[in-house]
C-alpha cells in the first residue's frame, strides 16, 4: 500500500481505502469466513456475468484470479504458448489450486467472449472443476437480447439447482437495486477525477475501483466507496495539486501484471483520469431498470449493453470512450492490449482513428503480456507520449 499512499495528496484517507487497496489479499481471508457461515460463492471471469443472479440466490460473487504470470508456465503444459496470457493465467491458477477464490467457489462461470476462452473452459470443465458457460451473443440487437435473456433464465435454473435455493422476483429486484447502488457509488467516485487538476493519482483510484470485485460482502460496498468519495471532495484543494496531462486508458483488462502501464504513465508525469476498460467505467456506466415490468429482460439488457471488442459492431465502446474523453477533459488516450487478444488488436486501428480524427486527441498503444520483461520499453514509450502531450 505504500506506493499508493505516497502518490496521493490526501494523507488521512478512510480506513476503507486501505481495505480496497489491499482487497485481494483481505478477500482471501474473508472468503473462508464466508464459507464457514454456509454462504455459497460464485466465481466468474468476466464483466458480462450478471452477478445479481448469484446474490438473489443467497450467494456472494467474486472475480477469479487471472492477472499474473505466476502459473502460466504450468498452463503451457496444456495450452499453446502463443495464447492470450489472461487465458493461460486463468487456467493455470485453476489447475494449480493457487486461487483461493476458485477453490472455494461452489459455481464457476465462464462466457463465450472469445474462442480461446471457450476452449479453455472446456478443458477446465473436463479436467479441473465443473464450469458453466454463458453463451454471450456477438451483437447487441433485439434478437440477441432475446437470446441473452434466455441464457440468463437458463443460468437462473442452474444456480437454483446447484445451490438448492429459489431466486424470486423480489430477491432479484432487491439484488438489482444493490447492484445499481454499487455502480452509482463507483460512478460518483470516478466523477471526482473530472476535477482539474485531479484530486488523486489514477493508480489510487484504480485500486479502489478494482478492489470492489474482491469484496464478498456486497452490502458494505456502497457506503465504503461513498466515504472515500466524500473524503476526496472534502480535502480537495486545487492549489495543492499539479495540473498534469490527463489520460484515459482503454483496451484489455488492466489489473494485476498490466498495472505496469499505469505506473509507467504516472511515473512519467501523466495523470490517468479514467479507465474505460473492464476494471473501470464500462463496469459501472449503466444500470438495471428497476421499474421494468420484466426484471429478467432489464437484467439482460443492462449486461448486453456493455461495450467490448467482442461485439460486432462495437458501438457501445466507442460511445463510452468518446463521452469519457469529453467529460474528463482528456489530453490523450493510451490503449493497453494483451498479446494474442485478437478482437482488441484488430479494433485498435478504429480506436486510433476515432481518437485522433473524430475526438482530436493524441493516441498511442501498448501491446504487452504478464511478464515484466518489457517494463523498460513501456516506461520509455509512455515517457515520450506524456512529454509530447
Amino acid at each position: 500500500m505504500t506506493d499508493v499512499k505516497e502518490n496521493i495528496y490526501i494523507h488521512d484517507l478512510p480506513e476503507t481505502f486501505e481495505q480496497f487497496a489491499d482487497a485481494r489479499k483481505n478477500a482471501f481471508l474473508s472468503i473462508k469466513e464466508l464459507k464457514d457461515k454456509g454462504i455459497p460463492l460464485v466465481g466468474a471471469y468476466c464483466t458480462y456475468f450478471p452477478e445479481e443472479l448469484a446474490w438473489a440466490a443467497g450467494a456472494s460473487s467474486v472475480g477469479l484470479c487471472q492477472t499474473s504470470d505466476e502459473t502460466i508456465e504450468e498452463a503451457e503444459k496444456v495450452l499453446p504458448k502463443n495464447l492470450c496470457p489472461m487465458i493461460k493465467a486463468s487456467y493455470g491458477f485453476a489447475a494449480t489450486d493457487k486461487c483461493p477464490f476458485f477453490y472455494f467457489s461452489d459455481i464457476i462461470v465462464g462466457e463465450t467472449t472469445c474462442d480461446g476462452k471457450k476452449k479453455m473452459y472446456e478443458l477446465m470443465n473436463d479436467n479441473i472443476k465443473e464450469t458453466y458457460v454463458l453463451n454471450l451473443p456477438n451483437d447487441q440487437s433485439d434478437k440477441s437480447l432475446r437470446a441473452w435473456k434466455q441464457e440468463i433464465l437458463d443460468f437462473k435454473d442452474y444456480i437454483e439447482q446447484k445451490l438448492d435455493s429459489e431466486i424470486t422476483e423480489e430477491s432479484l429486484r432487491k439484488s438489482a437495486k444493490l447492484g445499481n447502488d454499487i455502480r452509482d457509488a463507483l460512478k460518483d467516485l470516478a466523477n471526482t477525477m473530472r476535477l482539474d487538476p485531479a484530486p488523486m493519482d489514477g493508480y489510487g483510484f484504480f485500486k479502489v475501483s478494482n478492489g470492489v470485485m474482491y469484496n464478498p460482502n456486497k452490502e458494505e460496498i456502497p457506503a465504503q466507496v461513498r466515504a472515500i468519495t466524500q473524503q476526496v471532495l472534502d480535502e480537495y484543494d486545487p492549489e495543492k495539486r499539479e495540473r498534469k496531462p490527463r489520460i484515459i486508458i482503454t483496451g484489455c483488462p488492466i489489473g494485476g501484471a498490466p498495472e505496469k502501464v499505469i505506473k509507467a504513465i504516472e511515473a512519467a508525469g501523466g495523470q490517468i483520469v479514467g479507465f474505460e476498460n473492464c476494471n473501470g467505467e464500462k463496469r459501472f456506466d449503466n444500470n438495471i431498470d428497476l421499474e421494468a415490468e420484466d426484471i429478467y429482460e432489464a437484467l439482460a439488457r443492462r449486461y448486453l449493453d456493455i461495450g467490448c471488442s467482442v461485439m460486432t459492431p462495437d458501438e457501445k465502446r466507442f460511445e463510452l470512450l468518446g463521452r469519457m474523453i469529453d467529460e474528463y477533459k482528456a489530453d490523450g488516450v493510451v490503449e493497453m492490449d494483451l498479446v494474442a487478444c485478437h478482437t482488441y488488436n484488430v479494433e485498435r486501428e478504429q480506436i486510433k482513428n476515432f481518437c485522433q480524427e473524430e475526438k482530436g486527441v493524441p493516441y498511442t498503444y501498448v501491446e504487452t503480456d504478464f511478464s515484466q520483461a518489457d517494463v523498460g520499453q513501456i516506461n520509455t514509450r509512455m515517457a515520450a507520449f506524456v512529454e509530447m502531450l
